[in-house]
């Protein structure tokens, strides 16, 4: 069917308009250039969580009482700086991100992005004024949360935009590494702030690092604000943010462990020093069998081994402890216990001469690697000395009845190397009466019976035994008999 010749066809009218609007998922707001709401899709409604257009306010100034928005950055937007008030200047906005609340909301409630429409019939003024509205508060609550773990992560860690190499964001764990502040590290680029200037294989780095592909785990020297440098380990990962392709770079901080391993360098070097210079014998064993890998002047002195002679070997193979039995026993209890302390030992010279030694070993690391290091103190010659003091005291002892009983229990001590090691026990000077009370003692009677015995009364036996105890250094009965039967008295 023709149409009339010279007949118009209606043009859109505001309700065909709202018919449009009412299936789009995008919001919309329209108004007339005096700034008049016209009208609103259910869309729009929701992204203001109202239900009805009057609620948005019948003017854009209505608008700007009802609702506060303000910009990511937290910056309040200024009443000529909202969306609808540019759209009545004339000003565009292609996307204009802006947070949204209900006026006396602190916390934003919704996230848009905006932007305009300008509508005319004939290419003149205005006739209409549109606002379509994204809701993209989910993205930026993924951003904000993923920020969040970001900035809380301890982990040293930095985020470089692709496009132009640009540094977009850095948690405090980095800021702590690198002792930068935030601001001298944000929005400067790879060229101004190298931080891969001195990273393993840098050719290939940068090529990843402008390609967006991962970085695998490398050291690198980390340049300080203060000039020096700091052993990382890094590695990168594509990610994006904000819709923006990015690497987010991660570090481990290695410098405690290189100044651990300089500090270890170190004190063995003072421990090779210390071994050589030492005048105590010392060896340094490994292996279960304890095969000798290094051996000091002092040891090479005492038993006439030089170190061709003793290095690889073990100590059967010397033949160097006179008790073979005793060294392996000493060897399980380094095993279980990490040590031994001051052992009577017996070491045999090269020339088959006998030593007297007391021994202490020791579980150490040497370069890493676990081993035993064996000291060897030489008391040949003090022992020599004390066997010719009990001679000594051997042949007076023969024709003592010319010595006081005072004497006899010294020598006695010193004869016995145990009554020696006794430390406080001294040799008392008895009364006649503490003697008595104590023969009585080692006869196994108790106080009444001894006040009994001497016709003494039972508190004056017990003042005689508090005293004879204070002279020789016990404090109960059975140890004033042991003290007694080693002297001779009460046998």
């Amino acid at each position: 069917m023709k149409k009339s010749p010279g007949k118009r066809l209606h043009a859109p009218t505001l309700h065909h308009l709202e018919q449009l609007m009412t299936g789009l998922l995008e919001g919309v707001i329209l108004m007339d250039p005096t700034g008049v709401i016209l009208s609103a899709n259910p869309a729009a409604l929701r992204m203001h969580g109202i239900s009805a257009v009057k609620d948005l306010g019948e003017t854009a100034d209505d608008y700007v009482t009802r609702f506060g928005l303000r910009y990511r950055d937290r910056r309040k937007l200024p009443r000529r700086e909202y969306p609808l008030m540019r759209l009545l200047a004339g000003e565009s906005f292609p996307d204009l991100i802006v947070e949204v609340a209900p006026t006396g909301t602190e916390k934003p409630r919704w996230v848009h992005q905006v932007r305009d429409i300008v509508m005319d019939e004939d290419g003149g003024e205005p006739d209409c004024l549109g606002l379509v509205i994204n809701d993209v508060s989910e993205r930026f609550d993924a951003e904000d949360r993923f920020e969040a773990m970001f900035h809380a992560n301890p982990a040293p860690a930095l985020i470089l935009r692709i496009a132009d190499q640009k540094y977009v964001l850095v948690n405090q764990g980095f800021l702590d590494l690198s002792r930068y502040d935030r601001e001298q590290i944000i929005g400067r680029t790879l060229f101004d702030l190298d931080f891969l200037a001195d990273v393993d294989r840098k050719p290939f780095v940068k090529d990843c690092v402008a390609a967006g592909k991962t970085v695998p785990q490398l050291e690198a020297e980390l340049p300080l604000a203060n000039g020096e440098t700091t052993l990382v380990v890094l590695a990168g990962q594509p990610i994006e943010v904000a819709n923006e392709d990015c690497l987010l770079f991660t570090f481990a901080n290695l410098e405690p462990r290189r100044r651990a391993e300089q500090a270890l360098r170190a004190s063995e070097r003072h421990f090779v020093s210390v071994f050589e210079m030492a005048p105590v014998a010392m060896v340094v064993t490994r292996g279960d069998d304890n095969r000798i890998v290094q051996v000091n002047q002092a040891f090479k002195r005492l038993t006439g081994y030089t170190d061709k002679a003793v290095e690889g070997k073990v100590a059967d193979d010397l033949q160097l402890w006179n008790d073979a039995a005793q060294r392996q026993g000493l060897e399980t209890e380094i095993r279980d216990a990490g040590g031994v302390r001051d052992h009577d030992v017996r070491l045999l010279h090269k020339n088959g001469d006998t030593l007297d030694c007391l021994v202490s070993a020791e579980r150490i690391s040497v370069e890493g690697t676990p081993c035993v290091l064996w000291l060897y103190q030489d008391v040949s010659a003090r022992r020599r000395g004390e066997r010719d003091l009990v001679e000594a005291i051997e042949a007076v002892m023969k024709d003592a009845n010319w010595l006081s009983r005072s004497i006899m229990d010294k020598l006695a001590t010193l004869r016995s190397p145990r009554l020696a090691g006794a430390g406080n026990a001294p040799s008392a000077d008895l009364s006649k009466r503490e003697r008595e009370v104590l023969e009585l003692i080692c006869q196994d009677m108790d106080d009444t019976q001894i006040a009994a015995q001497l016709g003494l009364s039972r508190n004056t036996v017990r003042n005689h035994v508090a005293r004879l105890y204070g002279k020789i250094g016990v404090n109960r009965r059975s140890a004033a008999v042991v003290w007694a039967r080693e002297r001779g008295v009460g046998a």
